[in-house]
Formats: structure tokens, sequence, C-alpha cells
């Protein structure tokens, strides 16, 4: 039996290997579009080069406050920001130029600083923004705050508009409705705001000449499973693209078996002295080997060119990508013992490949996606994967990460196998 299995696995590899344009292709076409992916992912810094959000800020005001606040947006290095008029951000925005337009309206600094002590309505900066932008929107808004409340409060403590504001004020606590412990409290917060301003403009230092900031700084950590080992964004972009196009093979080793059904090579074979076992699975091992080859070849380039490394167990790694290989190989079968035609076969396939990709996190990481999506991708085949695959290169993680994905791996190789054997049919429907 081995000598016949030997045979037709030879003759298949040859086959494999005879069309050099379609081998090429095998590797080359994962490698490159993997080697895009882990760039825009990060690379081997594991910190993406993000471009500068592209913002308007329309300056109907005219203050001290507003010219601060604009030079402070300007010198922050995660925007690109542009003057502007509220009709040219409009349309630029709507054309998808510009992700988000800030317009600080006329009175602005007057308003804000009134409002800073809570006695008088805030303004309102208006924000116009490209709702297929959410994320950078978010982030404007986040840093829009931080400078609005430094600049304003510096205005207020150390500037001639918060002098101004306070001696405009103060005369005006008495004729309010306040109570009158508030009053007293509102008094000499405003009288200390006074002194401040009068300390900061004969050049004392009061610790608030800069306005308020954050109070605290960021200590990062990258957390990994052993020291000294850093994420690398082509690791993720490799097995991704790995597992896309090793289905995608799949899909062709099916497709390769209709076609042989639709000649009669199947029925011929069969006249042969050998098992329907022996058929099938010369087929189902000889891709799994070419399978595995792919893998180990676009690791190996990932290895030597963007510094991919097998973090984890190494036993682990091979594990993943022979139990990955073997599905591939049985996801063939089953497109060919399903699949009626190769013409009405080869675009369903390829739809259900790509789903299965979408869903393993191949594209991006699962985590971006919601949760209930999240949960719903277990029971796709391409998630145990990537999550294996990850596992034991950037992660760094031991022999046991890898059993839970390398055995539903088996249980789908052994579903899809055990259908294609029950349901292929030898011949051709006429």
């Amino acid at each position: 039996m081995m000598i016949p299995l030997r045979a037709l696995v030879r003759k298949d590899l040859r086959l494999f290997f005879a069309d050099r344009r379609a081998v090429l292709m095998s590797f080359l076409a994962p490698i490159v579009i993997a080697s895009f992916f882990g760039y825009i992912m990060g690379g081997m810094s594991g910190k993406a080069e993000n471009s500068r959000i592209p913002i308007l800020v329309i300056d109907q005001d005219r203050s001290e406050i507003s010219h601060g606040i604009i030079a402070r947006l300007i010198a922050d290095k995660s925007l690109d920001v542009k003057l502007s008029t509220p009709d040219d951000a409009r349309a630029l925005v709507r054309k998808g130029k510009a992700t988000v337009a800030v317009v600080i309206p006329k009175n602005f600094g007057a308003d804000a600083g009134r409002a800073f002590f809570g006695s008088a309505a805030k303004p309102e900066i208006g924000v116009m923004y490209d709702p297929s932008h959410g994320p950078e929107f978010g982030m404007v808004q986040g840093i829009l705050t931080g400078h609005v409340m430094e600049v304003v409060s510096k205005e207020i403590f150390a500037g001639q508009s918060g002098r101004d504001l306070v001696q405009k004020t103060l005369p005006q606590i008495d004729q309010s409705g306040l109570a009158p412990a508030y009053k007293k409290t509102l008094r000499d917060l405003l009288e200390s705001v006074d002194k401040m301003n009068e300390q900061n403009s004969n050049g004392q230092q009061t610790g608030l000449s800069g306005g308020l900031s954050v109070p605290y700084e960021m200590r990062e950590e990258v957390v990994t499973s052993g020291k000294g080992i850093a994420y690398n964004g082509y690791a993720h972009a490799f097995a991704g693209m790995g597992v896309q196009f090793i289905l995608f093979m799949g899909i062709d080793v099916g497709i390769g078996m209709l076609l042989m059904r639709q000649r009669g090579l199947w029925k011929r074979l069969r006249a042969a002295p050998l098992s329907r076992g022996l058929l099938l699975g010369s087929r189902t091992l000889s891709a799994a080997i070419i399978a595995a080859l792919i893998l180990v070849v676009i690791f190996s380039f990932a290895r030597v060119v963007f510094g991919v490394r097998i973090e984890g167990s190494m036993a682990g790694f091979l594990g993943v990508c022979a139990a990955f290989s073997l599905m591939t190989a049985t996801f063939g079968l089953m497109i060919a013992a399903l699949g009626k035609t190769p013409e009405a076969t080869r675009g369903l396939s390829i739809f259900a490949t790509l789903i299965l990709v979408m869903l393993g996190g191949s594209w991006v990481p699962t985590f971006i996606f919601p949760q209930w999506l999240q949960k719903l991708t277990v029971v796709v085949p391409t998630r145990w994967a990537m999550d294996g695959l990850d596992a034991m290169t950037w992660r760094g993680l031991g022999l046991s990460a890898a059993f839970a994905p390398i055995a539903v791996l088996l249980l789908f190789s052994l579903m899809f196998g055990a259908l294609a054997v029950t349901r292929f049919r030898w011949e051709a429907e006429g």
C-alpha cells in the first residue's frame, strides 16, 4: 500500500512543481502582500507610522485664547492643521480631503473665561467631521479638549483677559442671587486669582503661568511572555497571508479533482487495483505537503528579511503548521465532494474562503471585531490557525498554548475528510 501511495504523492508533487509560474505565485504572492500588511501594522518596531490627521481650523474669535489654541494644535505631532473658512472647510470634509474642521466662534475667549468658574453658559466649539473617520474624530476631540483647557486656564491665571474678567466679575457678585456663603467663597476665589495674576504680571513664578495641564505621565510597558520579546507586526501579517493563500491552494486542489472527474481520469484510476481511501488519501497527503512547504518558505523569508522569530515553541509552531496544512487539504477534498462542476464550484468556494479568512483575523486582528463577532469566530478554523501561529511567534508562548489550536484544526480535518469520503462522486453527472 505504501508504494502506490508514495507514487501517487510523488506524481502530484511533480505536477505542482512543473508549472513554474504557478509555483512562483504560490510563494511570491503571500510574501509581497504580507510585507505590505506587516509594514502597515507597525513592522519590526511594533509601532505603525501613523500619518497626521488633517484638520481645518476656522478662527472667528481672533482672541489671545483662540490664537493660543491654534498654536498648540499646529505644534501637535498628531495633527496636520490648516486655517480655513466655514464654507471651504465644509466642502473639504465632504470630499474627504479633511477629517475634522474645528470652528472657534466669536467671543469664545471671553465666554470661556466666564464659564471657567461655572458662572456663565459654556460656549460651543463647532466641529464638522467625516463620519467614516470615527476613531480619528475621537482622537481630535481629546487633543482639542486638552489644548483648550491649557490655554484658557493660562489666560485666566496669567493673562490680561483673566485680570479683566476678575475685575468685571467681582462687582457683580453682590448683585447676584447666589447664597451668601457661596458669594463669599466665589469672592475669595476670584480675589486669589487676581493676586495670582498680579504676581505673574510682576514676573513671579506661581506654578500656573503655563496653564493647567494633565496631572500625570504615562509609563508604557509592552507585555509578552518573556523578556526581550518585542512585537513584530510582520509576524501576524505573514501568518494571515499564509493562511489565506494556502486556503486558495486548497481550492485549486478541489477544482483539480473536479476537472479529473470531468475528464474521466478518476474512473480510469479506479480501474487499477487502488482503493478509494488510497486515491483520496494520496491527494490529501500531497496537498498537505505543499501547504506545509508554502508556510515554511514564507516564514523563512519573514525570518531572514524582517526578523520574524519563533519566540515560542518550535514544536508547537510546526504542529500548528502541520494541522492547518492537513485541514486545508481536507478542505480541498470537501470542495471536490460537494461541487458539481469546476465552473460552478470555483466562485462559491472562493467566497467561502474569503469569509473564513476575514472572520479568522487574517486581514486584521480579531480584537477589532465587535464582541459578539469575536465570540462567533471560535467556530471558524482559520481563527484557531491564526491564534496558534501568533502564540508561537511574537507572543512567545509554550507548547501547551498550541494544543488547543492543533486539536481544533485536526477536528475540522476529520470532519472535512469524512464528509469528502462519504460524498465524493467518482463519475461526472450527466
